[in-house]
């Protein structure tokens, strides 16, 4: 067995931890924290749930690390924070609160709703509340003329006087199978049908986020750890009470956070092609998490609210919102896809995308999706160059750039060092690396080691600088 070497080094917040130094190249043991509880370095604190808990992916990282990288970078009011993966809304919402502008950029539909609503501070809370009793009131009438109630428990047998609504067959066939039951799916149409009557109102984005918190958190089967699944079907549950409870959360928040007028929006578009929606030289820092190279099909984790809500309505909205995304999984991979060109001369990636395909060979793997590993992450830091390169043309001079990414080793225990390689990438193409700093470390499902997570900072001199310095 060899012997351990161990280096001791900062997180981004000051926190010792202590690193393996003699890990050769492609082991999946990479690090240990001494804080054993490093996980909680990722959750949301108590006094940041205000807004963000509207609705959120599971694991967005947290407020507080958003706080820490614009009082690192010095951000001021005058000044201006993108987020290109913005997903729903963390940077975005914690820029607003702080009085900064911003400006978000996300490929997924729900996840770009999710954001534009909760960067939306307009309505009067005591308006949206008495609005909400309206509609639940009406679908509770809608319900009890029909024989079903909110609670079997309470009411006992219902005995309907018409069938059960659901989706179309197209539509249900995009959802993961179970994943939300006849009864509450029902209850769910009846209060979207209320909600679309209303479309008008100025309440309606903020009634229908609502609803997609409560699909996800108690109206459907689904369960997340980290990864979506579908857990035991409940016969039942309390469709319209869980959606009015958020309206009165949103509402609570609301009377806090009063509309500051704060220049904040957020663009439906693809991260790789940044320069069609934004102004060049518009921005002074920026704070995100793209994706990482690895097996979670995100359009998965909204699938349901995104149906229901009707973001994606056939296969072919499916295919047209991963089309979008940078290929980061290989459930949407391409015939046509070719940002790996970008990256062939980079020769850490083109050993690893020959280490995972022999790998693939050795354990006689031959599934679609697993011949697919070796291509997939070659598109992935293919596509995320591409990003880079279009993001020099939309930031000022000196703009300060924090990444958070986090190693992988998903693709047969192959050990992808996203950081790493994505700094490679970006001092390729003109930035400036300033470091990496530890942000946590996880434990990897497949070998129950720990992995890195980091945030990856990078500054951009301007092309002038770049010029200077190969002259």
């Amino acid at each position: 067995m060899r012997n351990r070497q161990y280096s001791l080094f900062r997180g981004f917040d000051g926190r010792l931890f202590e690193e393996d130094s003699s890990a050769e190249a492609g082991d999946t043991v990479i690090s240990a924290a001494k804080p054993a509880r490093n996980g909680t370095q990722n959750k949301v604190r108590a006094e940041d749930c205000s807004i963000h808990e509207w609705y959120r992916f599971v694991l967005s990282f947290p407020p507080h690390l958003v706080r820490t990288y614009l009082s690192k970078f010095g951000i001021s009011k005058h000044q201006r924070v993108l987020d290109p993966f913005c997903g729903t809304g963390t940077t975005l919402v914690e820029c607003k609160k702080m009085g900064i502008q911003s400006i978000g950029i996300e490929a997924n539909p729900m996840a770009h709703f999710a954001s534009s609503v909760k960067i939306d501070w307009s309505p009067i809370p005591s308006e949206l509340c008495a609005h909400g009793k309206r509609i639940a009131q009406a679908v509770a009438a809608s319900l009890e003329a029909d024989g079903f109630f909110e609670s079997l428990e309470l009411f006992g047998k219902p005995t309907p006087c018409r069938s059960l609504l659901t989706l179309d067959e197209q539509r249900y066939r995009l959802l993961l199978g179970n994943s939300i039951s006849p009864m509450p799916l029902h209850k769910t149409l009846v209060l979207m049908e209320k909600l679309n009557r209303s479309r008008n109102s100025r309440f309606y984005n903020h009634e229908r986020l609502a609803l997609a918190k409560a699909l996800v958190s108690s109206i459907s089967n689904l369960h997340f750890g980290p990864e979506v699944g579908v857990g035991k079907p409940q016969s039942d549950a309390p469709v319209v009470s869980s959606w009015l409870q958020n309206i009165s959360v949103i509402a609570d928040d609301l009377r806090v956070h009063e509309e500051n007028f704060v220049k904040t929006e957020v663009h439906h578009a693809d991260s790789r092609y940044l320069i069609n929606t934004l102004a060049p030289q518009s921005v002074d820092a920026v704070i995100t998490s793209p994706p990482y190279p690895n097996e979670k099909d995100y359009t998965r984790t909204t699938r349901l609210e995104s149906v229901i809500l009707g973001f994606i309505n056939d296969k072919q909205d499916l295919r047209k919102l991963k089309q979008g995304l940078v290929r980061s999984n290989t459930r949407n991979v391409y015939k046509q896809d070719d940002d790996d060109l970008l990256i062939e001369d980079n020769k850490e990636i083109q050993r690893i995308a020959k280490q995972i395909e022999a790998r693939r060979i050795e354990l006689g793997k031959t599934s679609g999706f697993e011949r697919l590993y070796a291509r997939v992450t070659k598109l992935y830091f293919g596509g995320m160059k591409k990003h880079l390169i279009d993001l020099k043309q939309i930031l000022r001079p000196g703009a300060q750039l924090a990444y958070v990414v986090g190693d992988q080793a998903s693709y047969l225990r192959v050990m992808i060092r996203t950081g790493k390689l994505l700094a490679e990438i970006a001092e390729s193409v003109g930035y400036e690396v300033m470091g990496i700093d530890l942000f946590r470390t996880r434990l990897a499902t497949a070998t129950k080691e720990q992995l890195r997570e980091e945030v990856l900072l990078l500054r951009w001199p301007g092309p002038s600088g770049r010029a200077k310095r190969n002259g």
